[in-house]
């Protein structure tokens, strides 16, 4: 668990996913929250299934680096989005992050201090060494949540836009 003066963020154990995934506030109550509505995409969905909990339940695998981290608001008491790194470090000390924010926390600035402080703590990670992100060229919200944490537009493809901070 990490934290900013407004958030929590907390990676979810094998068990929190599946309450997470079950969306019927169990995992609210677990945390002593308010209820949120959460709106799991199908993509969301399919990559908690196939490929996250699989990864979470390996303990041969780091489960920070696949699992995700809710964000609390500690004033609203509640989750108000996601965070999650996609894998562990590669070769090169690369990780790649994804994130959203449920539709009434939009605009608040909650994922621009949640990516802030996930940055923080990669850096302190020994084999991490910059960080990936990939946006639609449409989303101007989440790319500008990249640009405003240092992260430099370094190509893209089709319609999606590539983002990189080196660390170190």
């Amino acid at each position: 668990m990490i934290e900013t003066e407004r958030l929590i963020l907390k990676p979810l154990t094998h068990n929190q996913l599946l309450k997470y995934i079950k969306d019927d506030h169990s995992l609210e109550k677990e945390f002593d929250l308010l209820p949120t509505k959460k709106n799991i995409s199908p993509s969301l969905h399919d990559a908690l299934e196939e490929t996250i909990l699989p990864n979470v339940f390996d303990t041969d695998k780091d489960y920070l680096y696949h699992t995700l981290w809710t964000i609390i608001s500690k004033p609203d008491h509640r989750m108000v989005g996601d965070i999650c790194f996609v894998g562990e470090p590669d070769p090169n000390g690369e990780i790649e992050i994804g994130y959203g924010t449920y539709e009434e926390f939009r605009g608040k600035g909650f994922m621009t201090e949640a990516v802030g402080r996930i940055i923080e703590w990669a850096k302190e990670q020994p084999k991490v060494k910059s960080i990936f992100a990939a946006t639609t060229k449409d989303n101007v919200a989440s790319y500008s949540i990249l640009e405003k944490n240092n992260f430099i537009h370094i190509g893209e493809v089709d319609d999606m836009l590539s983002w990189k901070i080196e660390l170190k």
